[in-house]
């Protein structure tokens, strides 16, 4: 099950992130989300657990718990590719140009 973290310090890698899920189980991959620029933390990452109750032991466990000034927010990540489709409205790639403006 894959888990959605965020709240985290900005200062927070993947090894501290995975050492707090590995209380709870098995933790097959962590993944911190980081800004390219400045190298820290965006304050959120992923934690993916093979074992269901395992993984919601860990929801449950870290959900709402304070960390330093922060609380952390855990949940089941959701799955990008549901939901609604992208796109929608109207989408002009003609420079806004209307052809029929001067037309006669």
């Amino acid at each position: 099950m894959k888990i959605f973290v965020a709240g985290l310090p900005y200062d927070m890698d993947d090894a501290e992130l995975e050492e707090f899920f590995e209380k709870f189980g098995k933790v097959a991959s962590v993944k911190v989300a980081m800004d390219r620029d400045t190298g820290k933390s965006k304050g959120f990452g992923f934690v993916d657990m093979p074992n269901a109750e395992e993984a919601k032991e860990a929801i449950d466990g870290l959900n709402n718990i304070s960390l330093g000034k922060k609380t952390l927010v855990v949940k089941e990540a959701e799955d990008r590719r549901s939901g609604p489709g992208g796109g929608g409205g109207r989408r002009r790639f003609d420079g806004g140009y209307n052809r029929d403006r001067n037309r006669y």
